[in-house]
């Protein structure tokens, strides 16, 4: 499912789980790493224990490479969720490529934010759309959506989560098929607004998903370091985007704006006009609805379980 891998923070949404809106990674901010107890590990010990690459990464057996800058590392699959789950405190089971780490904050830490990278083979997906999507009514639309899952948040026992807006508004490089674009999401009564930035590589087959989320007064450092991560990003030759061949290759259920919006509606069989979202006069709001409260019920129980 596009864009539906869900990482919690525990300093920024305790008791929280992002929903499939508004979804991201998140590290820990001054909390200790969960590991140290169990494991006898201090932070430092923990962040040294990972072995991290630089350079040139290859993903998924060839399928993309990361031309990672001097300013990166890397961290594998088996190493990422080792991050996800013993020092930000996630549930286990969140699939990953692995994930992009400034070397100047490290995984773990006050300052630390990182890129994960997964892959959805979907489809090719057009992006004859780019130049229709209103973005703005597609805030409002997400918006809310939004309020409509909190409503069952609340029943639940959850925090609302609230999009406060667009950190970043929503930009498509048509030349290299890349979009990106950043939310800015309140999680209950917190005073510090959690930043969810999020990148988009379109390929023959499917969608190379890039997301990071850090807390808002980040959003320069990572505005700042996007285009790089963009221009490290691609498909290898006969996966890129213009290798699509539309007599042989699967056509994905939906556009650009679902990838914004949230692809596990598209997934659901339940919109497969969803292409058409945010396009004049076009609303699927309701069955977008309807798709995420059937993918969300039994995170809400596990992440209910896990709390008690």
């Amino acid at each position: 499912m596009i864009g539906t891998h869900t990482f919690a923070k525990p300093a920024l949404a305790r008791g929280a789980l992002l929903t499939l809106l508004w979804v991201g990674l998140a590290p820990a901010a001054d909390d200790p790493v969960p590991a140290a107890g169990a494991h006898g590990m201090t932070r430092e010990q923990f962040e040294q224990s990972l072995h991290y690459q630089d350079g040139a990464i290859k993903l998924k057996g060839g399928l993309a490479t990361l031309q990672l800058p001097s300013q990166f590392r890397y961290l594998n699959a088996d190493d990422t969720a080792r991050v996800l789950t013993e020092a930000w405190g996630n549930p286990r089971g969140n699939d990953t490529l692995g994930m992009i780490v400034p070397k100047a904050s490290g995984a773990v830490g006050e300052h630390a934010w990182g890129v994960i990278v997964t892959y959805e083979e979907d489809g090719y997906v057009s992006d004859k759309d780019a130049d229709n999507i209103k973005y703005d009514e597609l805030l409002e639309q997400m918006r809310a959506g939004g309020k409509a899952i909190n409503e069952e948040r609340a029943k639940q026992g959850f925090a609302p989560i609230e999009l406060v807006g667009w950190a970043e508004p929503p930009h498509y490089d048509a030349a290299n098929h890349k979009l990106f674009w950043a939310k800015e999401i309140k999680f209950g009564s917190d005073a510090s607004h959690t930043l969810n930035y999020n990148i988009r590589v379109l390929g023959r087959r499917g969608v190379l998903v890039l997301n990071a989320v850090a807390a808002m007064d980040q959003l320069r450092v990572i505005r700042e370091q996007t285009p790089a991560i963009l221009a490290a990003t691609d498909f290898d030759p006969g996966s890129s985007y213009t290798d699509f061949n539309g007599d042989t290759d699967k056509v994905a259920a939906y556009g650009l704006a679902a990838l914004v919006a949230g692809g596990i509606a598209a997934k659901t069989g339940l919109i497969a006009k969803l292409v058409a979202l945010a396009l004049a006069g076009k609303k699927v709001l309701g069955a977008i609805l309807v798709a995420l409260w059937v993918g969300l019920r039994k995170l809400f129980q596990r992440r209910q379980a896990r709390d008690a």
